[in-house]
Formats: structure tokens, C-alpha cells, sequence
């Protein structure tokens, strides 16, 4: 073993979702927001409890056994938790709806959690993010590209983005288990910080929560 390196050396963000290629887009995001946080390193949780339905005492227990789950898993990485992502598709638009629903999921994730906390409500679904780097396809597979009317739009307001890119992307056929390597090349390649092509209300809120989070929580490097 290295040095004296303690248990509370690496803080440890989780990213609860049901799917983990959702959960793999979500952390490229983090990865290029969360510069401030040290070392902290990134795990999932697998998570079929739907939030965006839930109201009230029911939300708040939904959101209560993320976060406990959230602890479990923080224990098991043997860091303490210093951030928590929720992913959801929301199967929707960015609409008054989405408001209110964002809202209301928000509201409950940042008061019940013990740590930074971000909600990742993907509208249409986390496809919609990707359109907003059509630069990335490409770099994925050459022959991928985005047509002009995809790019530059609200993708908010796209309907089923996913069944859009299969139809689209042909040679070699998109999947969901591209998502993740596109939004690492749109890492990669500086486009999470050039910012996107288009607009996504969705994408931007969760940008928001991110640059909310605050580095206090986070442990010191151990320097035994």
C-alpha cells in the first residue's frame, strides 16, 4: 500500500440512473464541471425509482432511498459521499411541465441530500443532449453526421431524439450504448466548453446545478 492514503482521501460522486449508458453521458458532464473537486471519483448506482411522477411525502421517500443507497455505495467506494446525480428521462418537452416537474424533483433532491446534488432530467431523453455536439458523431464513427436540421435547434423540443438517430445514423446503425463514447469525444475534443450547438433547457439547468457545487466538502489530499 501507497503511503498512509486514509479512507477519506477520494470523496466519491454517485450517478444513480436506470441505465447505465444514461448514467455514462451524465458523468462526462460532470467530469468537465466539477474541476473544483479534488480527486473525487465517480461510481453508479442502478436505480428504477421514478421521480418525476412523484409528489410530496411520496417524492421525499423515493428520494430518501436514493440517497440512502448513495451512502451504501459511498461506503463500499470507502470515500465519503460529496456529490449525488440523479438522471431521468423526462419523455417530454422543455415545457411549462417540464418547469414544474423540475421544480418539484429539485426542490426534494436538494433537501434531502447530505451532499452537492444535481438532477440530470433529460427532456426528450439524454439523446437530445448529444445532438447538441453534432461534432462528436463523427469523431465516433466517420461516417456519422448530423444533418442541418438537427443542429442548431432547441432540442428540447424533439420528439423521441433516439428513434431520430437510429433513423438518421445507418452506417454503421446508432445504438445506446454510443451515447456514452459521444459524449466522451465531446469532452475530448472541447466542446462541453466551447458549449453546445443549439439550446436545451434541460442541459442547462443541469449545467446550473453543477457550477452550484461547492469543494468545502470535499476531503484534503492525505499527505502521510
Amino acid at each position: 500500500m501507497a503511503g498512509n492514503r486514509g479512507p477519506q482521501e477520494r470523496g466519491v460522486i454517485v450517478l444513480a440512473g436506470e441505465d447505465s449508458n444514461d448514467c455514462r453521458i451524465v458523468a462526462e458532464v460532470v467530469k468537465q464541471h466539477h474541476a473544483d473537486l479534488g480527486n473525487a471519483r465517480l461510481v453508479e448506482i442502478s436505480d428504477k425509482t421514478r421521480l418525476k411522477t412523484a409528489t410530496g411525502a411520496d417524492l421525499t421517500a423515493r428520494v430518501r432511498t436514493i440517497v440512502g443507497k448513495a451512502k451504501g455505495r459511498a461506503l463500499r467506494a470507502k470515500g465519503p459521499l460529496v456529490g449525488l446525480v440523479i438522471h431521468e428521462d423526462l419523455d417530454g418537452y422543455t415545457d411549462a411541465e417540464y418547469t414544474r416537474v423540475r421544480a418539484n424533483v429539485a426542490g426534494a433532491l436538494r433537501r434531502e441530500s447530505p451532499c452537492n446534488s444535481a438532477l440530470a432530467l433529460a427532456a426528450w431523453e439524454s439523446e437530445a443532449w448529444l445532438l447538441l455536439f453534432p461534432d462528436a458523431f463523427p469523431a465516433v464513427r466517420p461516417n456519422w453526421k448530423i444533418p442541418a436540421q438537427l443542429r442548431g435547434r432547441d432540442t428540447g423540443t424533439f420528439r423521441s431524439p433516439k428513434e431520430e438517430l437510429k433513423r438518421r445514423l445507418v452506417s454503421p446503425a446508432f445504438r445506446e450504448s454510443d451515447g456514452p463514447k459521444i459524449a466522451e469525444q465531446a469532452r475530448s475534443l472541447g466542446l462541453l466548453t466551447s458549449g453546445p450547438t443549439g439550446t436545451n433547457s434541460s442541459y442547462t439547468d443541469f449545467v446550473h446545478e453543477l457550477g452550484q457545487w461547492s469543494a468545502a466538502s470535499v476531503p484534503s489530499r492525505s499527505r502521510g
